[in-house]
C-alpha cells in the first residue's frame, strides 16, 4: 500500500485528500477497483471517472471531490499515469532466454527458442513448443499446452493522439493462464494495463487468436481461429466463439453463449443463446432476416 502524498510526490502534482489516504493500485477505467487510481483528461469523461469504482482520480482540472475519494491534480494525467507505471513496474532488459527469476514446475517441457521473462511462473506438466514468448510476470498454471509462435504479455493497444503523433499508454500488468488451458499457434494475448488478462481453466484457444488487454475469459470456453477479442471484455464460462468473430471493448458475453463465425459482437449479449451477424443478433432471427432479403426480388416482381 502507498499513500496519496507518496504518489503525488512521485509525479510532482497537487492533491486533494488526506496525506495518508490509501492507494492500493491503478488501472484504466473499465477495470478499476476501490483503492485504485484512474486517470481522466477530457471533460466528457470526468463524471464517469469520478463516479467509477476508483477512489483516487488523476485529473487535469480541480473539481469537487466526491465523498470518500481523493484527487491528484495534474496538467497531463496520461503522462503521469505512465510515470507511475514506469516507477512501479519498470522495463528490465533480459540477457538470457530463461530468466533466473522464472519458476518452472516439475515435468514441464520448454522447447528450443522460447523466451521466459523475469518473474514468470509456469506450473507442472506444461508443454511450451518452440518460439513461445512469455513476457515478464506471466503466470501459467498446470497442464497447459502452448503452441509455437504464441506471445503472452505484449503491450495493450492504447494510445493518446498528440500533435506530434501517438503517445502509448504503458502496460505494467500480467497475463494469467489457468490450469488445463490449450493455446494454439501464433496467438497473441496482451497483458493488462496494470491488472491481469486472464484465460480461465480448461479453455481451449485455436491458432491465430488475439486477446486484448485486461480481458477475462472464463472456464471451459472454446475460441476458434482468427477471432479478435478487444480489451476489457468479460467472457463468461463455457462460451463458444467460432472463427473470425470480432468484439468491441468493454462488453460481456454471457455463460454458454455461442457466437457463429464472422459475427461482430457490438454489444453485451446474454448467455445460453446463439448469435450471428453484424450488428450481432440472435442467430435464428438474423437468419430469418437474411431469408426474407432473398425474397425481395420476387416480391418486387409481383408488385409490378
Amino acid at each position: 500500500m502507498h499513500t496519496l502524498k507518496e504518489i503525488a510526490e512521485i509525479i510532482g502534482c497537487q492533491y486533494i485528500g488526506a496525506d495518508d489516504f490509501a492507494v492500493h493500485g491503478m488501472n484504466e477505467i473499465h477495470v478499476v477497483e476501490p483503492g485504485d487510481i484512474v486517470f481522466v483528461d477530457h471533460p466528457k469523461y470526468y463524471d464517469k471517472a469520478l463516479q467509477s469504482a476508483a477512489t483516487i482520480v488523476l485529473i487535469n482540472k480541480e473539481v469537487e471531490c466526491p465523498k470518500g475519494k481523493a484527487l491528484l491534480i495534474s496538467d497531463d494525467p496520461f503522462r503521469d499515469f505512465n510515470t507511475l507505471t514506469k516507477h512501479f513496474r519498470p522495463f528490465v532488459a533480459a540477457n538470457v532466454s530463461i530468466a533466473a527469476s522464472a519458476t518452472i514446475g516439475e515435468g514441464t517441457v520448454i522447447q528450443p527458442n522460447c523466451f521466459i521473462g523475469h518473474n514468470v511462473t509456469i506450473g507442472k506438466n506444461c508443454l511450451l513448443h518452440a518460439n513461445v514468448i512469455a513476457y515478464d510476470n506471466t503466470v501459467i498454471g498446470d497442464n497447459v499446452i502452448i503452441h509455437s509462435g504464441t506471445i503472452l504479455g505484449a503491450d495493450a493497444f492504447y494510445y493518446k493522439k498528440r500533435p506530434e503523433g501517438f503517445d502509448q499508454l504503458l502496460s505494467g500488468g500480467r497475463v494469467v493462464i489457468e490450469d488445463n488451458v490449450g493455446i494454439g499457434a501464433l496467438c497473441t494475448i496482451d497483458k493488462g494495463v496494470t491488472g491481469d488478462t486472464t484465460i480461465g481453466a480448461g479453455t481451449k484457444i485455436d491458432n491465430q487468436v488475439h486477446v486484448g488487454h485486461d480481458t477475462v475469459i472464463g472456464k471451459k470456453c472454446l475460441i476458434a481461429s482468427q477471432t479478435g477479442i478487444a480489451g476489457c471484455v468479460i467472457i463468461e464460462d463455457e462460451v463458444t466463439l467460432w472463427g473470425q468473430v470480432g468484439t468491441t471493448s468493454g462488453i460481456t458475453i454471457g455463460t454458454k453463449a455461442v457466437v457463429l463465425g464472422q459475427t461482430g459482437v457490438t454489444k453485451s449479449i446474454e448467455g445460453g443463446k446463439s448469435y450471428f451477424g453484424t450488428p450481432v443478433e440472435e442467430s435464428r432471427e438474423k437468419l430469418k432476416q437474411l431469408a426474407n432479403v432473398k425474397r425481395i426480388p420476387d416480391i418486387l416482381n409481383k408488385l409490378k
